[in-house]
Order: C-alpha cells, then sequence, then structure tokens
C-alpha cells in the first residue's frame, strides 16, 4: 500500500458514515483488527484512525474504543455557541439574579455626552495611567499584586491567550499544554499556526517530566498552564508541584502562559508570585461580572510586554475606550468586588448542591469551582450521554472537546454549573442522575 493509499480508505470509511452504513455510535473495531480485516499493516490502520478523527467523524475514549460521532455539539471540537438549551451545563458564564441592575447603575454615570467623548475614542493596548492602577489592584490575589507599568489590555480573555501565543510562539512552533485544557486555545493556536503539545497529568496537575520530555523531543517555546482551579479538572497545584514547575522552567529557559480566569474564586496566588520574569499572567472581568462585560488583562514581564502590546496591536485585539472605561468604573465603585464576593459565595452552594444530587458518581471537583468533571459509569459512553441529555434539553460537554491529543479522552464529561438558575440547576442534575442510572443501550425505551 503506498503512502497516500490510507487516505483512500480514510474516505471510504467517511462515505459509509455519510450513507448511514456506519450509524452515530457504532464501535470501530480495534485497530488490529480492522488491520486483519483489511488486510493492511497495523500502522496503516492507526493513520487511517487518526485522519478520521482530525475530520471529526469519529471519536476516541480511552478504553473504550473508537465511535462514529453523533450529529450536533458532540461532533466539533470546540463548543457551538449556546443554544439556548433549556438547562445550560456546557457553557460556563456565572449569572446572579439582579446582578444586571446592579450592573446598570454603577454604568450610568458613563452616558454623559461629555465623558462618551472621550472613552469613545481609539484607546491604546495600555490603556490610561489610572486603568492600569485599577486593574493592578483589582487582580491582586494572595499577597501579589501586578504593577501597573506591566499590564496589558484586551477585548477580552481569548484575546490575551491568542496576543500572549502569538508574541511567544513562532509560527510553526510547540507550545506545551495540559493533555486536558480550555478547548478554545485549540483553535487559536490553529490559526495561528501553533502547534499545542499535550502533557502528562496527575492528581496534582502537569507533571514536570511531561514538559521535559516534550522539550527534549522538540524545542517547545511557551506552557499554557492553568495552576488554580483549572478547566475543566476543576484542580489547584499544591506548592510543592509549583516549585517543581517553576524549577523546570527556569532550567528549560520558557515562559509560561498563565490562564487565571477562574483563579479569582480562591485567594491562592499566580505562579508569577514566585517567578514574575517567567510567567505571563492572563485574566479577564467576563467571569468575574458577566460575558458582556469584555476586558481582558495580561500582566506580563517587563521583557516581553512590548512584544505583546505588538501582538495585540497586530491581531486586532485593543479594548475599546468605552469597555476600558467601564471596566475601570465597575472596580473603582466596588461594584466588581462585590460581584466576585457574591460569585464566590454562589459557587460553593452549587458545589454542594451538585455533589449532593450525584451521590454516588465519581466526582473530579473543587469545592469553590463553577464547574466540575464527572468520571461516567461504565455503562455509558460521554457522547452517548451529551446525546441523551440534549434530547432531556440539558447542555453537557463531552470530555472530546478539552482533549489535545484526539482519541485520548477520558469517559467524562465536564459539567459548567454557573449558568442555570439554582431551580434550573438542581432539575438538571435530579434528571441527569436518572440518566445516569439507566442504560446507554436502553435509554431510548425509557423516555
Amino acid at each position: 500500500m503506498s503512502a497516500h493509499d490510507y487516505l483512500k480508505l480514510a474516505d471510504t470509511l467517511a462515505d459509509e458514515i455519510a450513507r448511514g452504513r456506519l450509524k452515530p455510535g457504532d464501535r470501530l473495531p480495534p485497530q488490529r483488527s480492522f488491520a486483519y480485516e483489511r488486510g493492511i499493516a497495523v500502522s496503516t490502520a492507526s493513520r487511517v484512525y487518526t485522519e478520521l478523527l482530525r475530520r471529526g467523524l469519529v471519536v476516541g475514549e480511552v478504553g473504550r474504543g473508537t465511535f462514529v460521532a453523533g450529529d450536533g455539539r458532540a461532533t466539533t471540537a470546540l463548543p457551538n455557541e449556546p443554544q439556548g438549551a433549556r438547562i445550560d451545563l456546557e457553557f460556563n458564564y456565572p449569572l446572579l439574579p439582579g446582578q444586571s441592575a446592579v450592573i446598570a447603575r454603577s454604568l450610568q454615570a458613563l452616558q454623559r455626552a461629555e465623558i462618551l467623548d472621550v472613552i469613545l475614542r481609539p484607546a491604546s493596548s495600555i490603556g490610561t495611567q489610572a486603568a492600569r492602577h485599577s486593574a493592578s489592584s483589582f487582580l491582586s490575589r494572595g499577597g501579589w499584586t501586578p504593577a501597573p507599568d506591566r499590564l496589558v489590555f484586551t477585548g477580552n480573555g481569548r484575546q490575551s491567550i491568542a496576543a500572549a501565543l502569538a508574541a511567544l510562539v513562532p509560527a510553526g512552533g510547540r507550545c506545551g499544554v495540559e493533555a486536558l485544557t480550555y478547548p478554545f486555545v485549540k483553535g487559536i493556536a490553529a490559526r495561528l499556526g501553533i502547534t499545542l503539545v499535550p502533557l502528562a497529568m496527575d492528581e496534582d496537575g502537569v507533571r514536570p517530566d511531561a514538559v521535559q520530555k516534550a522539550h527534549r523531543e522538540a524545542k517547545l517555546s511557551a506552557l499554557y498552564v492553568q495552576p488554580v482551579m483549572q478547566n475543566p479538572l476543576g484542580m489547584t497545584m499544591p506548592p510543592q508541584r509549583r516549585t517543581e514547575l517553576l524549577r523546570i522552567v527556569d532550567k528549560l529557559g520558557l515562559t509560561v502562559i498563565e490562564d487565571a480566569v477562574y483563579a479569582f474564586l480562591d485567594d491562592i496566588p499566580p505562579l508569577a508570585a514566585e517567578a514574575p520574569d517567567a510567567c505571563i499572567v492572563l485574566d479577564s472581568l467576563s467571569k468575574k461580572i458577566a460575558p458582556g462585560v469584555a476586558l481582558g488583562f495580561i500582566a506580563a514581564p517587563p521583557s516581553l510586554r512590548e512584544s505583546l502590546m505588538a501582538a495585540v496591536r497586530s491581531g486586532g485585539w485593543t479594548a475599546s475606550g468605552y469597555m476600558l472605561a467601564a471596566g475601570q468604573r465597575l472596580i473603582d465603585d466596588g461594584t466588581a468586588a462585590e460581584l466576585t464576593r457574591l460569585k464566590r459565595d454562589d459557587a460553593v452552594r452549587r458545589q454542594q448542591l451538585a455533589s449532593q444530587l450525584l451521590s454516588g458518581f465519581t466526582l473530579q471537583a473543587n469545592s469553590r469551582a463553577y464547574h466540575l468533571w464527572l468520571n461516567l459509569p461504565p455503562h455509558w459512553r460521554s457522547q452517548a450521554l451529551v446525546g441523551a441529555a440534549a434530547r432531556r434539553d440539558i447542555a453537557l460537554t463531552p470530555s472530546t472537546t478539552f482533549a489535545v491529543a484526539p482519541g485520548h479522552a477520558p469517559n467524562a464529561v465536564r459539567l459548567a454549573l454557573g449558568a442555570p438558575t439554582l431551580a434550573q440547576l438542581e432539575t438538571g442534575l435530579q434528571t441527569l442522575a436518572g440518566i445516569l442510572k439507566a442504560r446507554e443501550e436502553d435509554f431510548d425505551t425509557t423516555e
């Protein structure tokens, strides 16, 4: 078989999927069996399966095998835009009752014409001196305070990620990431021509030996990690792991891109508190305040600030003057701090509710987080559970969405707890518990 014949075989299977001969949920044979049936080498079978994974036609789950992907959300590499599900456990935007009225009162002063005349003008990536000082104070955590002259602003958190990757990793370069990570970083890296290298994890987070191994195989340009309230697993690196990771980073001369978007739910300082010249801290207001208050922050070492500013400008990721003023106003009058305090309490209540209603199932959770990781019982696959829940108007996210390496997703789903009302959350979790107690193959008959 020629080097490109595996593509013809992948096309054949893709056609069978398109014609319905292979249906969503059908399990493909193990690669060795497939190779024997088709009279090809096992290595060729592996390339066929990898190509189908790349096309999004199949999904792989560790210990379960390879399955034909279903339609809808489950087939995409990233979550779709919010679909208006009755109970949304997919998108993690915490909303509090009455918060819009509180925000409106805070921003009312910006509606005066003489103020709008100033804040509707073009803004720079470093904002104003007043905005930098306000942000510096607000981002303080665990004894760490970013220097105002180290701050750069973007339009939102994703743009901060894009700017950091663009500034640190050249096109064609490699960035180490947690094996299960924030899914939108995959699309950002792909558009920038950057290869994400999945790094093995354990219960404490990224393993330092995995960083060394990946860098030894081919040089890494940076690491992207979430040391506090990791998404999707909820873990926070303990002190010893932080020290070990930073020692390896220093030895290899790497820069850490530290995503702190969920860190407001705890008091633990960023890695930058221990290694200020080796870490870029990314944050935003969208989780703390509201999705529409999309102001991103980058706290950078002095040596990297100019590169980050250039990346923000060239990428078109500069925050608007209005949003800079709105963010500063919400911070200065205490609205942002009050909403943050209330959301910390709210997250604890929601985790307690989830722990109660999903007792008996295997959960990986942080008691302060707005999300949790649900490892599924053997009789359910993550893709099938997502489909079953969708038929009950509940949106979930399968593990494959978070996996950097195709075919290496555990049999699990992430539950985002922040968007529904508490009453909706209770109903959704009760319904989900009932689905989990049924069997996948019997689910259609139990509706």
